[in-house]
This record gives C-alpha cells, sequence and structure tokens, in this order.
C-alpha cells in the first residue's frame, strides 16, 4: 500500500466488516488495495450470509423453545395439581383412582408430545434410515384405523373406507405412512362431534394416488390452511381442546421424504378433508 491513506481506507474496511456495517469503499481497478478489497468483499459476503444464517437458526431455537414451554406448561401443571390432591389421605378410593388415570393421561401426552419432537429432528437432520418402496396402502390403512378404533368407539365415529379400491401398491415407507394416517385420524376424531362418520377415500391419478380423509367437524379457516402444517401451530379455534401443533408437521415431513404432498380443503364450521398424495411408481433416482 504506497499511502497512509489507502491503509486506513482497509483497516476501515476491515472493521467495518467486523461490526456488520456496510462498506462503501471503492478503488482503482488495476491498483494492488483493489485486488485486496476484491478479496474483501467476498470475505464480507461469506460473513454476512454466515451471520444471516446464524441469526435465522437462533431465532428458529428461541420459538421452538418458547412453543415447547408452552406445550410442557400445560400438562406439567396439572400433573402437579393431581399429585397435591393424591397426597390427601382423606381423599376415597374412587377419587384417588379418578386422579391417578388423569395423572397417567398427562404423562402420555407429554411422552406424545416429546416423542413427536424428537421424531420431526430426526427427519430433519435426516439422521433416520429413510427408505421407501412400493407397498399395498391397504396393509398401512387398514392398521393406522386399528390404531384409532377405540378411540372413535367412544365417540360413536364410524370411519368408512372404499375396501376395493385400496389394494394397491403405492411409494412409501408403511411405519412412517401410518403415523400419518394415524394423526389424521386422530385429529377427525378429535375435533368431529359424536355420532358422526370420517370417510376415506382414494383417487388414482395420472401420477400420484390422492388419499382423502373426509370428517364432519369443526372445518378449518382458509386463512389458516397453510399455517396449520407449521411446527406447534395451533388455531384459536382449537385452543378449548387438547392438542400439540406437531401432529400435521411431522405428516408434512413424513410425507416430503417419500416425494409426496399433503394439502387441506375447508368450509369452516362444516368439515375438513385431508388430502394425501402418493407416487404410483418408484423416482427417478
Amino acid at each position: 500500500m504506497k499511502t497512509k491513506k489507502e491503509k486506513e481506507a482497509i483497516i476501515e474496511y476491515l472493521e467495518n466488516i467486523r461490526m456488520g456495517k456496510k462498506n462503501t469503499y471503492r478503488c482503482n481497478e488495476d491498483s494492488e488495495v483493489s485486488r485486496i478489497a476484491f478479496l474483501l468483499q467476498n470475505i464480507e459476503g461469506t460473513y454476512t450470509s454466515v451471520t444471516e444464517e446464524a441469526h435465522k437458526e437462533k431465532e428458529g431455537i428461541k420459538y421452538v423453545i418458547s412453543n415447547l414451554s408452552h406445550q410442557l406448561k400445560t400438562p406439567l401443571a396439572n400433573i402437579k395439581l393431581y399429585e397435591t390432591f393424591l397426597e390427601d389421605s382423606n381423599l376415597s378410593d374412587e377419587k384417588r383412582k379418578l386422579f391417578q388415570e388423569k395423572m397417567r393421561g398427562q404423562i402420555g401426552k407429554l411422552e406424545w408430545i416429546l416423542e413427536s419432537i424428537i421424531k420431526c429432528t430426526r427427519l430433519e437432520e435426516g439422521a433416520i434410515d429413510f427408505e421407501a418402496k412400493m407397498l399395498s396402502i391397504k396393509k398401512t390403512i387398514s392398521s393406522a384405523i386399528d390404531t384409532v378404533t377405540l378411540k372413535a368407539a367412544e365417540k360413536n365415529i364410524d370411519i368408512t373406507a372404499e375396501e376395493n379400491i385400496l389394494n394397491i401398491d403405492l411409494y412409501h415407507n408403511m411405519r412412517w405412512t401410518r403415523e400419518v394416517f394415524i394423526n389424521l385420524l386422530e385429529n377427525a376424531i378429535k375435533y368431529s362431534p359424536g355420532n358422526s362418520t370420517i370417510k376415506i377415500d382414494i383417487e388414482q391419478l395420472e401420477t400420484y394416488t390422492r388419499i382423502s380423509v373426509k370428517d364432519e367437524g369443526i372445518g378449518i379457516r382458509k386463512k389458516e390452511f397453510g399455517k396449520i402444517f407449521q411446527r406447534f401451530y395451533r388455531s384459536k379455534d382449537a385452543e378449548n381442546i387438547e392438542g400439540s401443533g406437531i401432529g400435521l408437521y411431522l405428516c408434512r415431513l413424513i410425507l416430503e421424504k417419500e416425494k409426496g404432498n399433503i394439502t387441506v380443503s375447508s368450509n369452516y364450521g362444516d368439515g375438513s378433508t385431508f388430502q394425501v398424495y402418493l407416487l404410483n411408481t418408484e423416482p427417478f433416482q
């Protein structure tokens, strides 16, 4: 550097990078300082990109922690409450049994939330050996229906499926896709009134097969169609209904791994239909 001015300019450039300030320094293209400035511009671009990514990651972690603490707060508070009741030596056997059952239910909810978060994290990070292949969708959906039969029976909800169309092979992972349909069916049961029907339909398209799960529940507002697949999102309409806001996000992650998709359609107050799309053939590698 031939002059003190050039040295100071480069020092200022470096200081601005360190402080995250915008640089406006320019010099002659043929000079040695110009080549240094060009390299610094590349460094600045990389540094800015890394800094922005780190900030996004930090905000994402804060968001997850905030929502996780919110989801865990209620069951933990309930467990403490039931524990206090159970410490009462004058409590009748009937009430003791009731509070024990309620406590087990809250512990089960905590376990489900934590297990779901672990599953989501492992899928996001690619820590799971996720293998999909051509398998009978009938077996997968039938297994999911069997899992939720008791819950449906408690509300006298009938689950119907087109048995003759279900017997086809689609590209999916049976274990994980079963979890998709369990989540969708449990949601349908949870948000539907008693003595209603949940209908499963299948339509084979050119590339995908569309599997629809339709309920007669409270429905979803159109403005929330995209939001409900976000992690921890809970509609205000569902504030008084037990849930964690993880299930649909997990469904989306699983189907992305299978090159599939999930969408929703609904008339608010008149039920919802979730459409799962699975490939008819194995994808090109």
